[in-house]
């Protein structure tokens, strides 16, 4: 179970370990979870995994109300001679919770489930009013990935590592760069006590909006970087004028802005989806028509 807040780069860690485990003859089957349209991240994979081997689980909160849906999808996954099964959470889920609640009802030929945190460096306890729920997410993870830590000095590095460790003195500690999946593959469960969060914490409001196709570069980014503050993550995916193919783009919430060609097709369209307390759809769709015209 990978976990990890908004943007900390969880999708990246998994394409990285599915990358690997394919190269060494492992059996991968992957489940992505996210707020409304998890189908879009699922469509990544494509290149790397059979459509068989993909599961995708939008709009449920997976560490209470879709906890049943994700059981069911996990125990659908067969039996392997060499088998394993990466599930990606979205960024706001009740990690603690999770753990507690996955761990009844998965069938017998799996191996207890074991949490992975990615933490972005960068910005680690620098999320206001959600410093909380970060925590959480590292407090009965089995390993604490370090992500962008080539972005920071190794004063700041150290800190992270000495509050981390503060919250889960059990958790091996990597970077990026050094974690690979052989490391993975021999972690045992955390079976720490976690201090109990408000769950409601975890619950936030999500939407998504069609995009223009096409639109110029140049008003996507005005457009990516004038979302609220309250939208405190977007990722969507159209295609740029004078372009033949899909760009996605990506928005964290310290308001960083990436892009990159997609390389799957669009199920349901061009569209964007945000999460945060602003995720108002009228909202969104003003402001776009706004810069768009």
């Amino acid at each position: 179970m990978i976990v990890g807040f908004l943007g900390a780069g969880k999708t990246t860690l998994l394409k990285k370990l599915t990358k690997e485990y394919i190269k060494s003859q492992w059996q991968v089957q992957i489940v992505l979870n996210d707020y409304e349209n998890a189908n879009l991240d699922a469509q990544q994979f494509l290149d790397l995994l059979d459509a068989s081997e993909i599961n995708s689980l939008s709009g449920s909160c997976i560490c209470c109300s879709g906890i049943h849906e994700l059981r069911a999808l996990i125990n659908a996954v067969p039996k392997r001679e060499n088998g394993i099964t990466l599930i990606e959470a979205n960024g706001t889920s009740d990690a603690c919770t999770l753990m507690e609640f996955l761990g009844v009802g998965i069938k017998d030929h799996f191996l207890p489930p074991v949490q992975v945190s990615v933490v972005d460096v960068r910005n680690w306890q620098a999320r206001g009013n959600q410093n909380e729920l970060e925590a959480n997410q590292i407090e009965v993870s089995s390993l604490v990935v370090l992500n962008h830590c080539d972005s920071v000095s190794e004063d700041r590095i150290q800190q992270v590592r000495s509050e981390i460790r503060q919250l889960n003195p059990k958790a091996q500690q990597m970077t990026f760069e050094e974690l690979n999946g052989s490391s993975l593959i021999k972690l045992k469960p955390n079976k720490s006590s976690s201090n109990k969060m408000d769950h409601l914490k975890a619950h936030w409001s999500s939407c998504s909006i069609d995009l223009p196709e096409p639109i110029t570069k140049e008003k996507m980014g005005r457009f990516m970087a004038a979302l609220p503050d309250g939208v405190l993550r977007a990722k969507g995916c159209t295609r740029l004028e004078g372009d033949d193919y899909y760009t996605f783009f990506d928005r964290i919430p310290s308001g960083e802005v990436t892009s990159r060609r997609f390389h799957a097709n669009l199920l349901n369209g061009p569209q964007l989806v945000v999460v945060g307390p602003e995720s108002q759809p009228e909202q969104l769709k003003s402001l776009l028509s706004e810069i768009v015209q």
